[in-house]
């Protein structure tokens, strides 16, 4: 990997990265009760619903934002701030390629505006191209560094399987937050992921606390609590904290997090209506606009469901996003299914940046064992226990079990 990566030298991050650049632009809380034809006022409205919808997880703000946007644009068609605030959207909304689109449009209208490489370079990463979004993330960080540009050189570090540097770099983006309590919050929720990643859940919580100090009720600090005391064994504990993560922002993961937790706690009747509550999630989101096909993919492999659906669904998800990610799911669909020959090819490209991800190694291991390499399988399930013996509720103690 000959990219430089300034300073040295990533589900969910690219839409919080979005959300951040969002949030940026000096956006006037009064500018959504104006009725002048001020293409900035509805620009910063824009920017408000965007923030309220990343708040409060109401996908209707999104509407509210895309509306706001155009009509800055019908006035003022070279409106950065639209155009940014529509390149944000569409990565939230998981919509890359037009992403990317828009953050070239901004480009060539502003060389030197540091968010609209942060557009640019989301949009590659999941569009699979590493290299020009390593490239694009360098760029931001040399014309501004801040939390958002010091942020992705971490994703970028993380991706190529340098954790350390990973986190040296979010550390920086927590420095650079200063006083912005949610923003701070979010940068110590990813410092603290980093840390859970390898398995040190004592750091992981350490870094959550922080997160919920910068930002009170943080639901995504909440729901990271409740994984830390999962993996500790306290399900009692966890389904408290990920219940109430849930009631102040019903994500779809914390949803669905909370089912499994009531499922593995032998409580079936409550899991049941959590994963019905995450389907009904899933349906609003997808009248919002947004592309939810890996998502419920993973969600529907991982859960034995609609096996043949969720697979259909992880080549089209592939198909339009050829990343790591989902790469990795596509080959978890295609072994759950049967179909291994296929699946050991599309891990391998999931591995292929070098990345440290203990779910992609067991879902390897899953792969081997499936087209008889036993051996092989057994290394790759002590990979994924040794990197994070608590990677996932469901299928850690399966891994237990077969790396003996």
């Amino acid at each position: 990997m000959r990219t430089r990566l300034l300073i040295g030298t990533a589900a969910a991050l690219l839409t919080a990265l979005a959300f951040l650049l969002g949030g940026t632009f000096g956006s006037d809380p009064a500018a959504k009760n104006r009725v002048d034809p001020d293409p900035a006022a509805f620009a910063n409205a824009g920017l408000d619903a965007l923030q309220r919808a990343r708040e409060t997880s109401d996908a209707s703000e999104y509407t509210r934002a895309e509306r706001a946007f155009r009509r800055a644009l019908q006035l003022d068609p070279d409106n950065l701030y639209a155009l940014h605030g529509l390149g944000s959207l569409a990565l939230s909304q998981h919509r890359f390629g037009k992403a990317l689109v828009l953050g070239r449009r901004a480009q060539r209208l502003s060389p030197s505006t540091a968010r609209t490489y942060g557009v640019i370079g989301d949009a590659q990463i999941e569009l699979g191209r590493y290299t020009e979004a390593f490239r694009t993330y360098d760029r931001m960080a040399a014309l501004k560094p801040s939390l958002g540009s010091y942020a992705r050189v971490s994703h970028a570090r993380e991706l190529i399987g340098d954790v350390p540097g990973a986190i040296d770099a979010m550390r920086l983006a927590a420095e650079a937050g200063g006083e912005q309590g949610e923003p701070v919050a979010w940068a110590r929720l990813q410092l603290g992921k980093l840390e859970f990643g390898r398995g040190r859940l004592g750091a992981a919580e350490h870094e959550y606390r922080a997160a919920l100090e910068a930002f009170p009720g943080y639901a995504q600090a909440l729901d990271a609590l409740a994984r830390v005391e999962a993996a500790r064994g306290r399900l009692r504990r966890a389904i408290t904290l990920e219940r109430e993560a849930a009631e102040r922002t019903p994500l779809p993961e914390h949803v669905g997090f909370l089912g499994d937790l009531y499922r593995a706690s032998g409580q079936p009747q409550q899991a049941r209506e959590q994963y019905g509550l995450l389907a009904a999630i899933q349906r609003l989101l997808v009248a919002n606009g947004f592309k939810t096909e890996l998502e419920t993919a993973l969600f529907d492999v991982d859960h034995g469901l609609r096996l043949e659906s969720a697979l259909a669904r992880a080549r089209q998800a592939r198909r339009e996003r050829p990343s790591i990610q989902a790469d990795d799911v596509l080959s978890w669909a295609l072994a759950r299914t049967g179909r291994c020959g296929e699946a050991l090819r599309f891990s391998r490209r999931a591995l292929r940046l070098g990345t440290l991800d203990a779910p992609t190694y067991f879902h390897r291991g899953m792969i081997e064992r499936c087209l008889g390499h036993d051996d092989a399988a057994r290394q790759w399930f002590r990979r994924a226990l040794t990197l994070n013996p608590h990677f996932s509720l469901t299928w850690s103690p399966l891994a237990r079990r077969l790396a003996s």
